[in-house]
Order: C-alpha cells, then sequence, then structure tokens
C-alpha cells in the first residue's frame, strides 16, 4: 500500500470520527471537510484545472437554489404556517406525516431530492415538534430521498421494486416519533422570521460544502478506483455503506460504468441510497436540511445509523435471492 492511499485511509477516519467527538469540528464541519477534500487530492497528486474550476462553479446552481427557495420560503412563511394548520388539523398529525414523508420521498425522483429536501425542512419548521422527533423524522425521510443522478426512468424501470417499499416503510417508522401533542415551545426552528442574514450564512455554508464533497470525492477515487469498483455483489453493497460520509453521487459517478451487471450496478445503488442517509455528509439533501434546522452530526448520527443499518439488512438477503435467482 503506498502512502498515498494510507494518508487516504487516515482522513477517512478522522471524517467517520472526529466530528462526533471534537466540538469545533462539529459546528464547523464545511470547513473540516473542505480542509479533508484539499488535503486528499493533494497527497494523491490529483489537481488539475477542471477539478479546481468545477470546485467553484459546480456548487452554484445547488447554492442558488437554496438561497432562492430561502428567500421564497421567507416571504411565504404565514402561508406554509397557515397550510400545515389547515392539514394537520384535517388529516391528525400522524396522517400528515405520513403523508409528507411518503409523498416526498416518491416525488423526490421528479422534483430532485434537494427540492424534495428544502420542502421537507420547512414543513417540519412549522410543525415545531420538541427537538427529538424533529430530527427522528428528518433523518428517517432522508433515506427514500434520491441520491444519484441516474434519470427518473432508469430508477423507475431498475429500482422501483425496491424503491418504493423503502419510502414507505420510512413513512410508517416516521410515525413512531411523532409525539401526541406537536405544539411544543422550543423546537429546531423558532418563530420570528428568518433573517436575511440567516439565509445568506446558511447559503455560503451549502457552497463550501458542496466544493468539499467534489473534493473529497476526487481525492478518495484512489480508494474507489483500487478497492471498491470491481468487487463482488454482496461486498459492493456493504462497501457502498462508506456513502454515509462522501456524497454518493460522487461515488455513483465513480463507481458504475458499462462492464458492471445489472445486479452490480443496482447493489451498488442500493448500498449508496440507503447509506446515503446515515451521516451529515453523505450527500447534499443532508447537508441543507441539517444546515437548516441546526441538527449536529451526532443528533443526525443517534437516529439516521441505526434506521439506515435496519434497512440496509432488511434489503441484503433480498440482494441475495436475486442475484442467486438470475444465476
Amino acid at each position: 500500500m503506498t502512502l498515498s492511499l494510507i494518508g487516504l485511509f487516515i482522513i477517512l477516519l478522522g471524517v467517520l470520527v472526529f466530528p462526533f467527538t471534537i466540538k469545533i469540528v462539529e459546528k464547523q464541519l464545511e470547513i473540516f471537510l473542505l480542509a479533508s477534500g484539499v488535503i486528499a487530492v493533494t497527497i494523491t497528486a490529483q489537481w488539475h484545472g477542471k477539478l479546481v474550476v468545477d470546485g467553484f462553479v459546480e456548487p452554484i446552481k445547488i447554492t442558488l437554489a437554496v438561497f432562492i427557495s430561502g428567500i421564497l420560503f421567507r416571504f411565504f412563511q404565514n402561508r406554509i404556517a397557515g397550510f400545515v394548520k389547515t392539514w394537520v388539523n384535517a388529516l391528525g398529525i400522524k396522517v400528515f406525516v405520513l403523508v409528507m414523508v411518503i409523498g416526498l420521498g416518491i416525488l423526490s425522483s421528479v422534483i430532485t431530492a434537494i427540492i424534495a429536501a428544502l420542502l421537507l425542512v420547512e414543513i417540519i419548521s412549522h410543525l415545531k415538534f420538541d427537538r427529538k422527533s424533529e430530527i427522528a423524522t428528518l433523518a428517517i425521510s432522508k433515506l427514500s430521498g434520491e441520491p444519484f443522478h441516474a434519470g427518473f426512468w432508469f430508477l423507475t424501470g431498475n429500482l422501483w421494486i425496491f424503491i418504493l417499499p423503502a419510502v414507505l416503510i420510512s413513512g410508517v417508522t416516521a410515525l413512531f416519533f411523532i409525539p401526541n401533542v406537536h405544539i411544543v415551545k422550543h423546537g429546531l426552528s423558532e418563530d420570528r422570521r428568518e433573517s436575511y442574514k440567516d439565509i445568506m450564512v446558511r447559503t455560503v455554508k451549502v457552497y463550501f460544502f458542496i466544493m468539499a464533497l467534489i473534493f473529497l470525492g476526487q481525492g478518495f477515487k484512489p480508494i474507489i478506483d483500487t478497492y471498491i469498483s470491481h468487487m463482488p455483489v454482496a461486498v459492493l453493497y456493504w462497501i457502498n455503506s462508506i456513502s454515509a460520509i462522501l456524497d454518493n453521487a460522487t461515488l455513483t459517478a465513480a463507481e458504475i460504468g458499462p462492464s458492471m451487471s445489472l445486479m452490480q450496478i443496482n447493489s451498488a445503488l442500493l448500498g449508496l441510497l440507503i447509506a446515503g442517509g446515515m451521516l451529515i455528509p453523505g450527500n447534499i439533501p443532508n447537508i441543507i436540511s441539517a444546515g437548516k434546522l441546526k441538527i449536529g452530526s451526532g443528533e443526525w448520527a443517534r437516529i439516521g445509523l441505526p434506521a439506515g443499518l435496519i434497512l440496509m439488512l432488511i434489503y441484503f438477503p433480498v440482494i441475495l435471492l436475486l442475484k442467486s435467482m438470475i444465476k
């Protein structure tokens, strides 16, 4: 093993451990991830002009979407609150959350997981759950998001039989975290209208988070190329739990290729899909949601990790069964 690969494994360990053990890292997670990405690219000598341009340019579209949505949500805050109150009163809090999680989980394939996450966060902020309930609902619902750029019909044709049950499971499971009384004094959101400064700070953080994910994805490419891309189906499924800390869209782009069988592709994508909700850096919607609702890495992991592991355990025998049937 080369020194650069050893260095990458050390960085990987730091990304896994430090956000949960060092307070300053948890509070400044985007800076820590950006520094880790820069170091990873540097020790593997992968700097080139296109990567630098991508690092600065690629985050712009998503960042603009976050900024514009923040302004719109601020402007329509009262109307959104009225909409939520009306439907909660009509359906009841548990049915409303069930419909919200399942509906946005399915729609995320059409409106993108980022827009679905923004809508989810805004709705949760108006429900005013206690903090623990809000974190649980959000983290679990993230497991149903669409984290890769494979196209709507590709997912529908190849993964709907896996994704639809997971979305339904996520919605039903979320019900167990919903208290009977949803109006509390202190939740993840505040009664005051979000200031333009708050929106701008969140937007800047999202920008640097996405830049960090781009550099991390490129920096860890030697590990992906050397150890991951050609693994058997079962191993590929579990090894992609690494997407809990690396953007799963980046991993998908690095791993998936025409030389892989459809079974390998489905196994890899399912591992990425489920594990991407376990920790905050797992995908961009996580980052947006955690930043908006001020959820820390440890708080997210306490719900996201066990929920994700349970889903991975549920789907693993299904993967093995399908593999045996194809043979």
